[in-house]
């Protein structure tokens, strides 16, 4: 159902392979305060929106056309990112009124793309943080003949998430949703959240509800004898669904464990963009990114933690894998490990929190009201 779109400038159909579909729609919960106010794929990783990661690796990879499949908070995509052009690319913007879910959206872009039936179209979830080499998946899609192909990853613990086992030749045998036991889990091979489609393909999804790929196009395609390829890339990769996930995402970037050309500044342990102001004995360590106009007080240590723009951390406060918001307060010798702070949070003096601890957007905590330790 497609009920609004915008686009940036127009052009002619370019060769095959250089347009692709981002699905942003999706709300974030997982990540909530997070997404409060911002759709997930605006929440800045190392200095930036994540989406910006995302266009800066589709155009290195030689993309030129990208669709945005908008849904969720959908009206701060194109004022941030207009037509493209600071990234080299022509960006068209398709919102959804309702939720119509990966297929559902993917189906619901097709009148904006020019590929021809037989020609590939890249699609990516807009949460995954990855090293995979675009312009080798397009390649292997080409190469062997598939409807679709997908990126597979391999994962240590694959009962989260959706199992792609393939055969020799790496056709796609079946999809088994997140096993439990050992018997179910007979490959470590997962769905990594990008695919190419032959234009075709789309637009035999049904159009104006939800449909899922991963639960519904995939397994239909592969019951009714469609080929489906698996290319494995075990470059970095990481979902990040989670705060925890999203905070170390965003380290990585900064430390340049993951890949992007739109990292805003020098790789190291840390990146303080323009307008912060960090004190002289303040420690900024293992990937921390601090936004515009943010405030370290003295003596602070920030360790592998985002502070986003107009965050005060105060003096002698100490933050570990951790998320502040922005404009949130941070006060004197607060603790902070593995917390997120939503956006205009205060958290006072001598507080704890640690252990996935959530403090929702404009909450105040009273100083000293939350610890686990002893007051000495």
């Amino acid at each position: 159902m497609q009920v609004s779109a915008s686009a940036g400038s127009t052009g002619p159909a370019g060769p095959a392979g250089t347009e692709a579909v981002l699905l942003v729609g999706g709300k974030g919960t997982r990540l909530r305060p997070l997404t409060v106010n911002t759709p997930k794929p605006m929440v800045p990783a190392a200095g930036v929106p994540f989406l910006s990661h995302q266009l800066a690796r589709l155009r290195a990879a030689g993309i030129e056309h990208v669709v945005m499949a908008t849904s969720y908070l959908a009206e701060v995509f194109e004022p941030y990112f207009g037509d493209g052009s600071d990234f080299g690319l022509r960006l068209e913007y398709v919102t959804e009124d309702e939720p119509l879910g990966t297929g559902g959206a993917i189906r619901n872009v097709a009148s904006r793309l020019y590929s021809a039936p037989h020609e590939p179209v890249l699609i990516c979830n807009g949460d995954i943080l990855t090293g995979l080499d675009i312009r080798a998946l397009l390649a292997a899609h080409t190469t062997s003949g598939a409807e679709i192909s997908l990126h597979l990853t391999r994962v240590a613990d694959p009962r989260a998430y959706g199992l792609v086992p393939t055969d020799a030749d790496g056709r796609v045998t079946a999809f088994l949703e997140k096993p439990q036991t050992p018997e179910e889990i007979v490959t470590d091979q997962i769905n990594a959240g990008a695919y190419v489609f032959n234009r075709s393909v789309i637009d035999t999804i049904p159009a104006g509800h939800p449909v899922s790929v991963e639960r519904e196009t995939f397994p239909g395609l592969l019951a009714a004898g469609a080929h489906l390829h698996g290319v494995v890339d075990s470059t970095y990769w990481l979902d990040l669904g989670t705060p925890q996930a999203f905070v170390r995402g965003s380290a990585d970037l900064v430390l340049g464990r993951a890949p992007s050309p739109a990292v805003p500044g020098r790789r190291g342990e840390s990146l303080v963009l323009d307008g912060a102001r960090i004190a002289q004995d303040a420690k900024l360590t293992g990937g921390t990114a601090v936004g515009g106009g943010a405030v370290v007080g003295a003596g602070a240590q920030v360790e592998g933690s985002t502070l986003l723009a107009g965050a005060v951390v105060e003096p002698g406060a100490r933050i570990r894998g951790s998320m502040v918001g922005a404009g949130a307060r941070i006060g004197a010798r607060v603790v902070l490990d593995g917390a997120v702070v939503g956006d205009g949070a205060v958290v006072g003096a001598d507080n704890e929190l640690r252990g996935g601890i959530r403090v929702w957007c404009g909450a105040e905590l009273a100083a000293g009201s939350v610890r686990f330790s002893s007051d000495q």
